[in-house]
């Protein structure tokens, strides 16, 4: 439960017998559950870690916040914030450590905004393709930022800014062109949305994308990411059409102790699930990355 009352979804892993190598708290993106990342979940669970793997607020089985069932809608990015953060005290204290924060696209964002506001303090962090830039804006970030105000204010913030398929719901074919090469794992999720109908999420609200351009331009202030001393390992395609590569490449840089794993035209946007060649050196990497996290948490006790 949020303080507010508000009822957040969570899912957790046990450690795999023994004594738990440390903990593992995982974030989806936008207009995503936590049933299509089950697989990496149980990998990082089988291989000795506790993990747990929370919805956000307004989205998948934590409810919503708009006017309808379907349109993704935030009157603040910061109530994420204040979310994981309330989450972040209470897991982190019924957990061993090293305590590893993970997020997928705007989760990854949101795991990085946490960590620039010191709401959170993991012994490390890994970002899969995060949402710190959009994918083909051809104006500057400041002008969009303008242009999505004017709409979120001319109008009701929480109507859907984009159309997304003729019957509210139902899945454009094209989708999977976006997010993965793998047909079997895409129609894994396709599997849980038909089973669990409250888990179905389409475009955002106006009022979403105005937000995320101002939490954007917020993580892009001078000193902000050079300030996060924490381990990151952030993962990105150059043929990701959903989330801006060229962003991701420059937080990497940006990060005193950022890493960067890079993947071409053989990987989409979802990269923990797509197929084998590619999930497999993402996970290969992570795996490397959580076993450094363990031992440098493991030398300073």
């Amino acid at each position: 439960m949020a303080p507010d009352g508000h009822a957040i979804r969570r899912i957790d892993w046990p450690g795999a017998g023994g004594t738990p190598r440390g903990s593992i708290l995982f974030l989806p993106g936008r207009g995503d559950c936590y049933e299509k990342y089950l697989e990496a979940l149980e990998q990082w669970h089988r291989a000795g870690w506790r993990v747990t793997a929370s919805d956000w607020r307004g989205q998948a089985g934590s409810g919503r916040l708009g006017n309808d069932r379907v349109t993704g809608h935030i009157d603040d990015f910061a109530r994420w914030v204040d979310d994981l953060a309330h989450l972040w005290q209470d897991w982190k204290a019924q957990t061993p450590a090293p305590h590893v924060l993970m997020g997928h696209s705007m989760g990854g964002h949101l795991v990085l905004r946490a960590m620039a506001e010191r709401r959170v303090d993991p012994d490390a962090a890994i970002l899969s393709a995060p949402m710190l830039g959009f994918y083909g804006s051809i104006l500057p970030v400041s002008w969009m930022h303008r242009v999505a105000d004017v709409m979120k204010r001319f109008g009701d913030p929480a109507r859907p800014a984009w159309k997304w398929s003729e019957k509210p719901g139902e899945v454009p074919v094209t989708r999977i062109n976006l997010l993965t090469h793998d047909a079997e794992r895409y129609e894994d999720e396709l599997w849980w949305r038909e089973k669990r109908p409250e888990l179905v999420m389409g475009p955002g609200s106006w009022g979403w994308v105005e937000r995320a351009y101002e939490s954007m331009r917020a993580l892009d202030r001078p000193d902000v990411l050079e300030a996060i001393r924490v381990p990151v390992l952030l993962l990105g395609t150059s043929n990701d059409k959903l989330v801006d590569m060229i962003a991701i490449e420059a937080a990497a840089r940006r990060l005193p102790a950022g890493e960067l794993l890079s993947f071409g035209d053989e990987a989409r946007h979802e990269i923990l699930r797509e197929v084998d060649p590619v999930r497999d050196r993402a996970m290969t990497a992570i795996a490397d990355f959580l076993d450094r996290a363990a031992v440098a948490r493991h030398d300073e006790g």
